[in-house]
C-alpha cells in the first residue's frame, strides 16, 4: 500500500464544454476543482480522468494505481464501454474504492454493483436542501457539523432503488418537503462504497468547504482497509498450514469453475 491515497477523479467532463454556467464555475472541470481540494491534503494524491480519454482515462495501468476511483457522470453513462465497467468492478472487488457522486447514481458502474435500476425522484426548482449527518460518528461524517445548509440544489428524493446501505451517515431533506438518503456505505468484495447525492454541475456545490470535506474524509474511508495478504490466496490451490494425515481414499478429481 502506498503511503499517499491516490485518487482517480473521473468526470464526463461534458456539461463544462457545452453549458456556460456550468463553465463559468468550474472552468477546468468538476474533476479538477474536486482534484485540486483532494490535493492540499499531505496524505492524498489526485489525478484527473473523462470519458473522452483513451479507454476513458482509466486503462489498466491507471486503475492498478489508483486506491480510490471518484465518478461524477449524467449525460453520457451509455458511452461508457462495458469492458471499462468489468475492468473497474475487477478492481472494486479486489479492493480499490468507489466514491460515486451526484447523477453518477445511474452510472453504469453504480448500477452494476448495486444489482439495482438506482432509479430515484427528481426535481430543478432551485430549492435549498440539508443535508443531515445521522451518523456522526462515522469516519465520513468527522468534522461536519449537524448538517450541511445548501441554499440551491436539484431534488433528488425517495424512493432511491438501491439496496439498503451498510451504512447510512446523511439524509436530505429539501424545501419542497422530500427526503433522500444522500450519503451511503456499501462494501462489496474487498472494496469499499460511498454515494454522496450533492453536486448538481449548475451550482457551485464542490466549492462549498463542507462538502470538501465530506470528500476528503470519503477518500479515506473507501481506501482498502483490509489485509493485503487476502488478495494472492483467491483461487489458489493453497498448501495446508498444519500436516494433513494420509488417507486411503481415492477419487476423480473434480474440476472446479474457473479453472
Amino acid at each position: 500500500m502506498s503511503q499517499k491515497i491516490r485518487v482517480t477523479v473521473w468526470n464526463e467532463f461534458r456539461h463544462e464544454k457545452s453549458n456556460a454556467t456550468v463553465k463559468s464555475i468550474y472552468p477546468d472541470g468538476m474533476h479538477a476543482a474536486i482534484a485540486a481540494r483532494l490535493n492540499m491534503e499531505k496524505d492524498i494524491t489526485a489525478r484527473l480522468a473523462a470519458l473522452d480519454d483513451p479507454e476513458h482515462g482509466l486503462a489498466k495501468e491507471v486503475l492498478d494505481q489508483t486506491d480510490v476511483l471518484m465518478w461524477w457522470g449524467h449525460c453520457a453513462h451509455d458511452e461508457v464501454k462495458d469492458e471499462i465497467v468489468d475492468r473497474v468492478q475487477a478492481r472494486i472487488l479486489e479492493g480499490m474504492g468507489l466514491i460515486v457522486l451526484h447523477s453518477g447514481h445511474y452510472s453504469k458502474i453504480f448500477r452494476r454493483m448495486m444489482g439495482t435500476t438506482c432509479l430515484l425522484r427528481w426535481r430543478e426548482a432551485h430549492e435549498k436542501e440539508r443535508v443531515w449527518a445521522v451518523d456522526p460518528t462515522h469516519p465520513i461524517a468527522a468534522g461536519v457539523g449537524p448538517f450541511i445548509e445548501l441554499a440551491n440544489q436539484e431534488m433528488y428524493g425517495e424512493h432511491f432503488d438501491i439496496p439498503a446501505p451498510d451504512e447510512l451517515v446523511f439524509i436530505s431533506w429539501f424545501e419542497g418537503g422530500e427526503v433522500f438518503r444522500s450519503g451511503c456505505c456499501f462494501r462489496r468484495g474487498l472494496g469499499r462504497i460511498f454515494y454522496f447525492s450533492p453536486g448538481h454541475e449548475v451550482y457551485p456545490i464542490y466549492h462549498n468547504p463542507e462538502i470538501q470535506k465530506v470528500l476528503v474524509n470519503s477518500v479515506r474511508w473507501t481506501r482498502f482497509q483490509g489485509n493485503e495478504s487476502v488478495k494472492p490466496f483467491y483461487g489458489a490451490m493453497c498448501k495446508p498450514l498444519e500436516k494433513i494425515e494420509e488417507k486411503n481414499y481415492h477419487a476423480e478429481p473434480i474440476r472446479h469453475p474457473g479453472k
